[in-house]
């Protein structure tokens, strides 16, 4: 009864901090430019949230291997609300400048560097010899969680910024994430200690892939998938003002890769623990990448649009599941804490910097050929990161194999994982 408590407010969790996030990602712009005055102060907040992540793997190496109870992860969203409220009380005061926006988005940004990360390594601990699979099927449904704010939040926002105007979505989302530490605080279990964590310490984030190949390929089709992100959103916005439909192709397209993503969402957990994990995400980068590709040549058709993008969105909750799985079965203790970490590190940093770039990029190259070279791109690196290019292990003769000691685990080498198979 205690882990399925636990599990559920770790869920719900997700849901709560993600509804307000994106609930605000309508409201903050306005409230910015309302009381500063300028357009180019809307940016702020989201260039110093990605300050911190950016850096992550420098200023977050040791405070990452403290996050292993609930408690201290509510201690994190509590910070993460301290940031959330210097806007609304700056505003209500009538004092918000840059300065106010910068400190913002900086508290936030590390908050949210940790926080993720950490709720991720922590719901696969407390799945750890509980079932097998499980911990593979609670981050899909944290996945779930977490699509659904993408279809439930636009129109929240967009209510409530009519009925009683944007400010009142930064109070929502501050109670939201302290509704959410609040959760935290309830959850009674903790990342099980292991023999070896101590000496391991805090381990250097390219340490962790060098020690696993399979993870490493799969977080560089993460990076390519984010890198090339904003030749979907921003390609689809400017194709749609190019052909007299502004705001059109991009509506359709989100509204089918929401869609998609939800239904994606809901078969991941019975289908991820079922499949072969690095070629399950391969196929769903290349199956992206395809959709990408394509796009250009269906932007007479909305429907067709909203259909091909459907079609990708399904298959990146199956990719981001087996990526979690991945990370879950090869890694363990401070590890896993780092595995997370860099996935959140190289998926979000590419995408920041994609989205930094790609307007010089589309407008050097334009918006089609952008996503058709987008979409190959992400075709590529599915190919080459799968593991149909892996060598098989290499097997002694029978007559020459050693039978294996079964050590305890404390007579491992500091650092050695136990063995996947043996969870």
């Amino acid at each position: 009864m205690t882990i399925r408590r636990d599990l559920a407010a770790m869920l719900t969790t997700t849901f709560v901090s993600w509804l307000g996030q994106r609930t605000t990602a309508v409201a903050l712009p306005l409230v910015a430019l309302a009381e500063t005055g300028s357009a180019w102060t809307t940016g702020l907040v989201g260039g110093a949230v990605g300050l911190p992540m950016l850096t992550s793997a420098w200023w977050a190496r040791g405070l990452r291997q403290r996050l292993t109870t609930g408690r201290a992860l509510a201690g994190v969203l509590a910070v993460q609300v301290l940031g959330l409220l210097v806007i609304p009380v700056g505003a209500a005061v009538g004092t918000v400048g840059p300065l106010h926006l910068t400190a913002a988005g900086l508290v936030t940004g590390a908050a949210t560097t940790l926080g993720g990360p950490g709720q991720r390594a922590l719901l696969a601990d407390l799945c750890d010899g509980v079932a097998t699979g499980l911990a593979t099927r609670m981050l899909a449904w944290q996945d779930f969680a977490h699509r659904s704010t993408m279809v439930l939040a636009p129109p929240l926002a967009g209510w409530a910024v009519t009925v009683g105007g944007p400010l009142r979505l930064l109070w929502a989302e501050a109670a939201g994430v302290a509704l959410g530490a609040a959760l935290l605080l309830t959850v009674r279990g903790a990342a099980a200690p292991r023999a070896g964590d101590r000496a391991a310490g805090a381990p250097a984030l390219r340490h962790v892939l060098a020690r696993h190949p399979e993870v490493r390929r799969a977080l560089a089709m993460t990076g390519v998938g984010g890198l090339t992100w904003f030749a979907f959103t921003l390609g689809l916005a400017i194709l749609g003002a190019e052909t007299g439909r502004p705001g059109l192709l991009v509506s359709a397209g989100m509204t089918g890769y929401g869609a998609g993503s939800l239904g994606g969402a809901l078969l991941a957990p019975v289908l991820v623990p079922r499949l072969p994990p690095l070629a399950t995400m391969a196929a769903g980068w290349i199956l992206l990448g395809a959709t990408f590709a394509a796009l250009p040549a269906v932007t007479s058709s909305l429907p067709l649009i909203a259909v091909l993008a459907a079609v990708g969105g399904v298959a990146m909750p199956l990719g981001i599941g087996a990526l979690n799985r991945l990370i879950t079965t090869r890694t363990e203790g401070p590890e896993r804490r780092a595995a997370f970490a860099a996935e959140s590190l190289v998926h979000d940093g590419a995408v920041s910097i994609g989205l930094l770039a790609g307007g010089a990029v589309i407008g050097l190259a334009g918006a089609g050929p952008t996503l058709v070279v987008a979409g190959a791109a992400q075709v590529a690196v599915g190919l080459l990161a799968g593991p149909w290019l892996l060598r098989p292990p290499v097997t002694a003769p029978a007559r020459l194999r050693t039978p294996p000691v079964d050590r305890p685990a404390c007579q491992r080498h500091a650092g050695e994982p136990a063995r996947a198979g043996g969870r």
